[in-house]
C-alpha cells in the first residue's frame, strides 16, 4: 500500500506542480487572474484524479476487489497530502526565487477588481480591501505562506478523497 500511495501521490504532485508553474507564467504575462486560476484548478482536479485511480488500484489489484470506506479515505488523504506537499514546495520555490513580488501584484489586481465592481458598497469595499491587505501582511511570514498554500489545495484533496472513497467502497459479501 505504501508504494501505491507514494507512486500516485508523486505523480499527482508532479502534475499539480507543473500546472502551477504554467499558471504562474500565465499570471506574470497577463495579470488577468481568471485564466491562471482556471489553469491552476484544472491542474488540481487532474492531479487529484490519481486519488481515485490509487484507491481503485488498491481495491482491485491488492485487496481482491474489496475496500472499506475508512481504508479508501485514508489512501486518498495520503495521496492528497503528498500531492499538496509537492504543490506547497513548488510554490515556495516559485515565490521566493522567481516571483517575490507576487503579493504586491496580486493584491493590487484584486483591489482594482473590487473597486471596479459597481454593485459593492463603500463599507464592503473597505472590508474587502482590509482583508486583502491583511493577507498581504501574512505573506511576509513563511509559516503563513505554507499554511495558506496548503489551505489552497488540500481541502480539494479531502473532498476528492471523500467522494472517491464513497464511490469505490466495496464490502466483502458474506454468504
Amino acid at each position: 500500500m505504501k508504494k501505491l500511495i507514494l507512486t500516485h501521490g508523486i505523480i499527482a504532485g508532479i502534475i499539480v506542480s507543473l500546472m502551477m508553474m504554467i499558471s504562474t507564467i500565465v499570471f506574470k504575462c497577463d495579470p488577468n487572474m481568471e485564466s491562471s486560476m482556471v489553469i491552476g484548478y484544472t491542474g488540481m482536479l487532474i492531479a487529484f484524479s490519481f486519488v481515485f485511480i490509487g484507491i481503485r488500484n488498491y481495491r482491485n489489484k491488492q485487496n481482491n476487489g474489496f475496500i472499506h470506506f475508512a481504508t479508501a479515505f485514508k489512501i486518498g488523504l495520503l495521496i492528497s497530502l503528498i500531492a499538496s506537499t509537492f504543490y506547497v514546495v513548488s510554490w515556495l520555490i516559485e515565490y521566493y526565487c522567481f516571483f517575490p513580488d507576487f503579493m504586491e501584484k496580486y493584491s493590487a489586481m484584486a483591489i482594482k477588481k473590487i473597486e471596479n465592481d459597481p454593485h459593492i458598497t463603500s463599507a464592503e469595499l473597505a472590508e474587502q480591501v482590509d482583508q486583502i491587505k491583511s493577507m498581504k501582511e501574512m505573506y511576509r511570514n513563511p509559516v503563513w505562506v505554507v499554511l495558506l498554500t496548503y489551505a489552497e489545495i488540500f481541502p480539494l484533496g479531502i473532498v476528492v478523497s471523500l467522494i472517491s472513497a464513497l464511490i469505490l467502497k466495496k464490502k466483502v459479501k458474506v454468504d
